[in-house]
């Protein structure tokens, strides 16, 4: 992604100090895990869409870097409670928070860094943008709270699959990409168009993770984590969809009742192999990163537009 830091990278500064600022905390304690949750920020792919997606459609301004900054706040908050739901003791090759000071402080940092992104945009009266956000917090708790009803029964069909995945992660994107268009425009349409481009790049996202799972792209060895956790992603949904009953039934039994058996699960990904399910998965994939394309089309030729291509081109070519 140099070329998308070479084009906004002055701007990515200035978001990273003010973010800084949003996060501060007032006693030693919270101010400590604010440190260490700057210090190991991620890829930080959302902010950048939400400067690029400003930049392309009118131009970045301080309620741009407050959008940057009200998406960031709510995707870090979802991901410290998210370990805490999952009970993971690592994020991002860093101890995570409930790892280091348990789960009630990660709960409750999780909390305040959502209070502190609702307050900065009520502080400015950036109440659409604190709309676009609140509609996608509610659609990844649907998203999450529905793939785990379905987990129960493995009887989850595509169109379900991508209701899933629109809402779980998508929504965010979504969220980055159309608050970033109303800041720099304000207009209604053009905050839409941006929603539906930021949903057509969450999904293929969400796609290219469910290849990481079966070891698609060279990125070494099968992990067969969606599996162990009962998750039906797409290449699983096709070879279920597609292939005879005895097959079908025994790998529905693999992933009920044998998912922690590193040998059944295996089997279960070679089927997957075999089947064609990653093949459909990567055209799958391939699609929606057209489609999100096609719509920069009606953009004309400028540094922030090849910026914003080449991150979307990131999202399918990324290697973790």
């Amino acid at each position: 992604m140099q070329s998308v830091k070479k084009v906004i990278g002055k701007e990515l500064a200035l978001f990273e100090s003010r973010f800084a600022e949003h996060v501060k905390g007032s006693n030693p304690l919270l101010d400590r895990i604010m440190r260490f949750i700057i210090k190991r920020k991620g890829k930080q792919m959302r902010p950048m869409f939400v400067l690029l997606s400003a930049a392309v459609s009118g131009g970045i301004n301080d309620r741009t870097y407050r959008a940057a900054s009200l998406i960031e706040l709510l995707h870090t908050a979802t991901l410290v409670h998210d370990d805490v739901v999952d009970n993971a003791m690592v994020r991002r090759n860093f101890l995570s928070i409930n790892a280091l000071w348990k789960n009630k402080v990660a709960v409750l940092v999780g909390d305040y860094l959502l209070s502190k992104g609702l307050l900065l945009s009520l502080e400015h009266d950036d109440y659409q943008i604190l709309k676009i956000t609140s509609r996608a917090v509610k659609e990844m708790s649907e998203g999450e709270l529905l793939q785990m009803e379905k987990a129960r029964k493995l009887d989850i069909e595509e169109s379900t699959y991508f209701d899933i995945i629109r809402g779980k992660t998508s929504s965010l994107l979504s969220a980055a990409c159309s608050a970033g268009a109303y800041s720099a425009t304000e207009n209604q349409e053009t905050t839409e168009f941006f929603r539906l481009f930021g949903e057509y790049v969450g999904i293929a996202f969400q796609i290219k993770d469910d290849l990481f799972d079966y070891g698609q792209d060279n990125i070494g060895k099968p992990t067969g984590i969606d599996i162990k956790e009962k998750k039906m992603t797409l290449p699983l949904i096709y070879t279920l969809q597609n292939t005879d009953r005895a097959t079908k039934r025994k790998i529905i039994y693999i992933v009920k009742n044998h998912n922690t058996d590193k040998e059944k699960v295996q089997e279960v990904i070679d089927i997957v192999h075999g089947s064609g399910g990653i093949e459909y998965a990567v055209t799958k994939m391939m699609e929606y990163r057209s489609k999100a394309l096609e719509m920069l089309g009606q953009y004309p030729e400028s540094d922030a537009k090849s910026a914003l291509i080449e991150l979307v081109n990131y999202v399918i070519d990324r290697k973790h």
